[in-house]
């Protein structure tokens, strides 16, 4: 089997400064109760401004890249990342605020779709181990942007939230640097992969795409629910404080990136329904036990099996929405990739008028409901011709 491209390492790294900034803002949730004075469901609506316009506009990026390829949006996307988190750290605004928080997403929503098309594009057979490695890049964005934020936030200075904005501006110039050679490898990958292939005829399965959405959303209320409540929960439930939940979603993460990995490289010896049903299988009893927690060591076990049924069927969901539309990768790249990290975010608020209301308990059950959800569609998805 060929070696894994080591330009996908370069997209793993744009990928890293795309999630770095979009780990920071649920990190920076207890400062902005603290400062602004929010309620619960004030402050998940900043996680829902980040969400809003990434979660319908990466599909939209996705079918335009099928159309017509803009590779300038996988630099740009970071680049826009990193100065709006700059722009969180120096305003007294909760509005500003919310309005970084949208743009941010809207630059996660330019990188993702098309960089995904490319790492499709130059994976070879490694499919599996090159998008493992590629979403390394992003869980580990997710690790390292809460530490960092919180740092700023609760340590240091919140302007120091500049360094996001330094960081990104150096890894977008590299990546947009490297780009006519990662274009031109791209182009000779698909010369030969119709020479290789010349009888293979590109068709989409929108029945089974529309099954293996079901799996998203799952993963995606997981993801971002975990995403925008556990400092809260650290701090709330298990009476820790806010440096200690920025801490625990840097484990989560860490988790993720290593889980990732392993993941994708499982998926691809062993199956990518395989890794997928596993997961959801075990985030049902994962989510039930984390969500009813009231000691802080238990929860910190608990984001052992929590990171594995979230960041396990990662890879084999975008290799399997990328199969299943096969003659639309970049919109599939889109809704696979992007908004399995993203949609959950759209119910952030309406959970966190539940927690307003009932506490934050009760309304966290949703997370081990959604996972049964995602575990029966997980075996309703049908395998794909040439996958397993």
């Amino acid at each position: 089997m060929q070696k894994m491209n080591p330009y996908i390492y370069l997209f793993a790294l744009g990928h890293l400064a795309s999630d770095w900034a979009q780990g920071a803002i649920p990190a920076l949730l207890p400062y902005f109760i603290a400062a602004f004075k929010l309620n619960y469901q004030d402050a998940a609506t900043l996680i829902f401004a980040n969400i809003l316009l990434s979660s319908f506009m990466q599909p939209i990026f996705g079918y335009y890249s099928d159309k017509i390829s803009k590779p300038w949006f996988i630099p740009a996307g970071p680049l826009l990342c990193g100065i709006c988190i700059t722009i969180i750290g120096f305003s007294s605004s909760y509005w500003v605020i919310f309005f970084a928080s949208m743009m941010c997403g809207v630059g996660s929503a330019i990188f993702h779709p098309e960089a995904a098309l490319m790492v499709n594009g130059i994976s070879g057979e490694r499919k599996g181990q090159a998008m493992g490695t590629f979403s390394v890049g992003g869980n580990a964005g997710f690790a390292l942007g809460p530490m960092v934020a919180g740092f700023c936030a609760y340590a240091f200075s919140i302007h120091g939230l500049i360094i996001f904005g330094i960081i990104n501006t150096v890894i977008a110039a590299i990546i947009y640097i490297n780009m006519s050679k990662v274009l031109s490898l791209a182009k000779n990958y698909e010369q030969k992969a119709l020479a290789d292939h010349p009888d293979d005829v590109r068709q989409n399965d929108w029945k089974s795409f529309g099954e293996l959405t079901v799996v998203i959303l799952a993963r995606s209320i997981g993801f971002s629910l975990c995403n925008t409540f556990i400092p809260i929960y650290w701090v709330d439930v298990l009476h820790s404080d806010a440096a200690s939940g920025s801490f625990a979603l840097t484990i989560l993460f860490t988790l993720g990136a290593v889980i990732t990995f392993v993941g994708g490289v499982l998926a691809d010896r062993f199956g990518y329904i395989r890794i997928m049903r596993a997961a959801f299988l075990c985030m049902v009893p994962a989510m039930f036990f984390f969500t009813n927690s009231h000691n802080i060591w238990v929860s910190t076990f608990l984001l052992v099996p929590v990171a594995f049924s979230l960041f396990a069927p990662y890879s084999p969901i975008v290799i399997l929405g990328q199969s299943y539309l096969s003659k639309n990768v970049g919109f599939a790249s889109g809704v696979t990739l992007g908004l399995s990290a993203t949609l959950g975010g759209l119910v952030a608020p309406v959970v966190g008028w539940g927690a307003d209301n009932w506490g934050i308990i009760p309304a966290l059950q949703i997370l081990w409901i959604t996972g049964l959800a995602g575990a029966i569609f997980s075996f309703i998805v049908p395998k794909p011709h040439h996958l397993t």
